[in-house]
């Protein structure tokens, strides 16, 4: 299992990465307002193979950057993520020309994971507006036009999109979900804390999660939402869907692209990707991945050694899945729908 899994990401990185141009990359320390940001950019300078975080990546760090095609695409990781499992997307992305920043969100990261679920979920879209505003404060990227930015996240980044998309949410909503659906959905409401079993503690952890979800959020109803009007095209990723109110789920205010996972075990699908498509009547599926679980838009994938049984059961690849195939197709996807939205018509 974990062979099969190391060497597809190893296939994947290859093919992504046959003829790519040189990937720029530098960070700005965090500051009040946000944690650091992860910059990807164009440059004329050589890359080497380097290790960032888990993964072996081939980048120019802290070079000059290049003329590209004068657009930001902002990209908002998941729950425990970071800048270097979306490596794949930030090289198609630079490779066509775009700047990428990438906020490390506070609290749910993988360097400070404390700190999940909606109290993130309420501070990342102002986190992504503060990283713009740091990207056009930067004399080193003042060729870049930013009244037309993209943004991709996936999972809980994915929840980010929706809620800068028009999306509101709220705690209650969140709980109310929880309450009714926690066994079948019980890796949304309770995250990495445990796993159902089969066994016989399985009801006194569910007892155990309602009381808590009922003690943090019941009874705030106040709805999230975040408006930036440089955002002007936007991409969720397996998107944590189920305590949106639907009916602001129905027209976003710019153009929504989706990517969805079947076999999705972290954000079940009929909660979430399902009735997104279902609420959204302008939404444009990009690529609904077959034999995809939620781990597949992680490109490159965290070394086996790095997962638990419980993080694996949730994120690596179910089996038979072409990862390779299947990352082109969705990359490749999210590249031709911000150039069409940003460039083309921009």
């Amino acid at each position: 299992m974990w062979t099969r899994f190391l060497l597809a990401g190893l296939a994947m990185a290859g093919t992504l990465h046959a003829g790519a141009a040189t990937l720029g990359t530098l960070t700005l320390p965090a500051d009040e307002a946000g944690g650091e940001v992860t910059l990807f950019y164009p440059t004329d300078a050589t890359g080497r193979v380097e290790q960032r975080g888990d993964v072996t990546v081939t980048l120019a760090a802290n070079a000059a950057p290049a003329a590209g095609n004068g657009r930001l695409i902002a990209i908002s990781h998941g729950s425990g993520g970071g800048p270097w499992v979306h490596t794949a997307l930030a090289q198609a992305l630079v490779d066509a020309g775009f700047t990428v920043v990438l906020p490390l969100h506070r609290g749910d990261n993988w360097t400070d994971p404390g700190h999940p679920g909606p109290a993130s979920w309420s501070q990342r879209p102002a986190e992504i507006s503060h990283a713009i505003d740091r990207v056009a404060a930067d004399p080193r990227f003042a060729a870049l036009r930013l009244d037309r930015v993209g943004a991709f996240g996936m999972s809980a980044g994915g929840h980010t999109m929706l809620s800068l998309g028009g999306g509101a949410w709220s705690p209650e909503r969140f709980r109310a979900h929880c309450d009714a659906h926690l066994a079948d959905d019980f890796a949304t409401c309770v995250g990495l804390t445990t796993s159902l079993t089969g066994g016989a503690l399985d009801g006194l952890k569910q007892w155990l999660a309602r009381r808590v979800l009922a003690w943090k959020f019941s009874g705030d109803t106040t709805p999230r939402t975040h408006r930036d009007d440089r955002i002007a095209a936007i991409v969720a990723g397996v998107p944590l869907v189920a305590d949106f109110d639907p009916a602001t789920l129905e027209h976003p205010r710019v153009p929504l692209g989706l990517v969805t996972a079947p076999l999705d075990r972290w954000l079940v699908p009929r909660f979430h990707s399902d009735c997104l498509r279902a609420a959204c009547a302008d939404c444009e599926l990009l690529a609904d991945l077959p034999g995809a679980g939620h781990g597949a838009l992680l490109a490159p994938v965290p070394p086996p050694e790095r997962l638990n049984r419980l993080e694996c059961a949730l994120l690596c690849d179910p089996p038979g899945y072409d990862r390779p195939a299947m990352t082109a197709r969705w990359v490749g996807a999210t590249v031709a729908f911000f150039r069409r939205h940003l460039l083309d018509g921009g």
